[in-house]
């Protein structure tokens, strides 16, 4: 008997693997360098195996950008549990993420799939989707108009760290990520 008949089949830990490793692969050789074969090889499972878990590069893809959605609604998650003044809580822990995430040393695939964000639909319509419910969940504490400009200003320092703007040009990202906080704070005084 062959230690395949012998193993136990344990498809969240193998479909984890294949989320894993291709996010990986994302961050080493960019999405349009992504194959299916590098995944499953990375993976150590075989094609079908992949497969059965994604049935298209585009689906792999798909499930790749929904599982940092996810870690990133846990990071948010636990920075509005944190955080005991009602107004702004969530335009400061999309903040603070949206930062953290581009200071953070850790290559990520988050770069790779928000350039493709741009042109690819699908990825438009999850991110559009996963915003707006957020946006729905916390319309009692963040419909403020200067919320809202607060979060444009967070998505445009993500994007210009993605462009790989100077950082001659640019402002210190803690004391930007200070001032952005604290325009979330109620009945603030602004020069």
């Amino acid at each position: 008997m062959t230690i395949a008949h012998e193993r136990k089949k344990q498809p969240e830990r193998v479909r984890r693997r294949l989320l894993d490793c291709a996010a990986n692969l994302a961050v080493e050789t960019g999405l349009s360098s992504l194959t299916i074969q590098a995944v499953a090889d990375a993976a150590d499972v075989t094609k079908g195996g992949l497969f059965h878990h994604f049935p298209s590069k585009e689906k792999l893809i798909e499930g790749v950008f929904i599982d940092l959605l996810e870690q990133l609604d846990a990071e948010i998650d636990a920075l509005l549990a944190d955080d005991p003044v009602a107004y702004g809580r969530f335009t400061r822990a999309y903040v603070d993420s949206a930062i953290r995430l581009m200071e953070s040393k850790i290559p990520s695939p988050w770069g790779a799939l928000s350039i493709s964000m741009m042109t690819d639909p699908m990825l438009r319509r999850l991110w559009s989707d996963w915003y707006r419910a957020r946006l729905l969940r916390h319309a009692d504490t963040d419909s403020d108009p200067a919320l809202e400009i607060v979060r444009y200003a967070a998505d445009g320092i993500w994007l210009s760290d993605l462009c790989d703007l100077d950082p001659a040009l640019r402002m210190e990202r803690c004391a930007l990520r200070d001032r952005l906080l604290e325009m979330t704070q109620p009945e603030r005084d602004l020069p």
